[in-house]
């Protein structure tokens, strides 16, 4: 008996909180999620550094065996120097020195990387009053960006998603529901096709150093907004219609992110995925928002009362002719 009370009491706790008891299990996920991919990337990196940092050893100690005029000081100040400018986008190899970081071009690339979010970090402001507008540009861009992709894809998806699976549904009496999952599959398949594995093959061909595997990599990382700037386009030596290319691929970054948004929104849009994010949600007490909308409803009748009944008044006292005219016509019926 006490057994089959404890059970009930913890069932009917569970249920008053689910949504709280959802979000725990959420929050544990993410965690759990995120020390995985720790433990992952730790367990596959990890030994591809150590053997990069003996191969840096050994090169090290065999140039200065073979250079002993030079000390490890002075080696290392010229390294520390080299690795600065690479950070900021400048190399000292002879074979980059043709690609000019702040052309126009390669600018408008950077202006949109910042914009969108993506961020390589391959070239980055080195002036002070460059560092201090790209704050600036960027406090002001980014908030614009978003509005433009959201009215972007509002319209997009207006055309894309609704209207055609509203007409299938009306004309041909499909489920609703049916042709909305298949139709985010059918999308989602060309999204990937037009923005990941076709770009990935023009990418492999154009960029020299690059397969199949890293291009789509790029692809990836690129429209995620992840950018973590290992592979940069264009950057390579005597790059042929850099300035062409460079503005080929703003326009595909800006065109991918947007189908992105599109796909996203698609899927989003689907009710079982609806159903599921409402289980994180706090639900909000119908009771109390409809106690609120009634004291507002009477707050706002008795305010309409009130006024008419001052307006009433205030007339009356303003038309006296007529008020007395009124009262003495009444006296004379009654005394008749």
């Amino acid at each position: 008996m006490l057994q089959s009370l404890a059970g009930s009491s913890c069932v009917r706790l569970v249920e008053q909180h689910r949504s709280a008891w959802c979000f725990a299990l959420l929050v544990l996920g993410y965690l759990l999620y995120l020390v995985f991919g720790a433990v992952v990337f730790s367990s596959v990196e990890l030994p591809y550094e150590d053997l990069l940092r003996q191969e840096l050893g050994k090169l090290k100690q065999r140039f200065l065996e073979e250079h002993a005029c030079l000390s490890e000081q002075q080696l290392e100040q010229f390294l520390m120097r080299v690795l600065e400018a690479s950070n900021y986008g400048v190399s000292v190899l002879s074979n980059a020195s043709g690609n000019w970081n702040w052309d126009f071009t390669s600018s408008l690339f950077f202006a949109s990387t910042v914009l969108s979010t993506t961020g390589y970090g391959h070239t980055v402001p080195l002036s002070d009053g460059g560092k201090a507008f790209c704050i600036i540009f960027s406090v002001i861009g980014i908030p614009f960006t978003l509005l433009f992709l959201t009215a972007v894809v509002q319209r997009i998806i207006l055309y894309i998603t609704r209207r055609p699976v509203l007409y299938f549904h009306v004309r041909w009496g499909f489920s609703k529901q049916v042709v909305a999952i298949i139709h985010a599959m059918v999308l989602g398949f060309i999204t990937v096709s037009c923005f990941f594995l076709i770009p990935a093959a023009i990418f492999s061909v154009l960029e020299d150093d690059w397969n199949f595997l890293e291009s789509f990599y790029f692809c990836f990382i690129s429209l995620s907004t992840i950018g973590l700037g290992d592979y940069v386009p264009g950057e390579g030596y005597n790059q042929k219609f850099r300035e062409l290319y460079k503005i080929g691929i703003t326009c595909y970054l800006l065109m991918g992110l947007i189908a992105m948004l599109v796909v996203l929104e698609t899927f989003c849009e689907l009710r079982e995925l609806k159903k599921f994010r409402k289980l994180f949600y706090v639900k909000k007490d119908k009771e109390e928002d409809q106690v609120h909308i009634m004291e507002h409803d009477q707050l706002s009748f008795s305010s309409i009362s009130d006024q008419a009944a001052s307006m009433k008044d205030d007339q009356k006292a303003n038309e006296p002719f007529v008020n007395s005219q009124s009262s003495t016509s009444n006296d004379s019926s009654l005394n008749n």
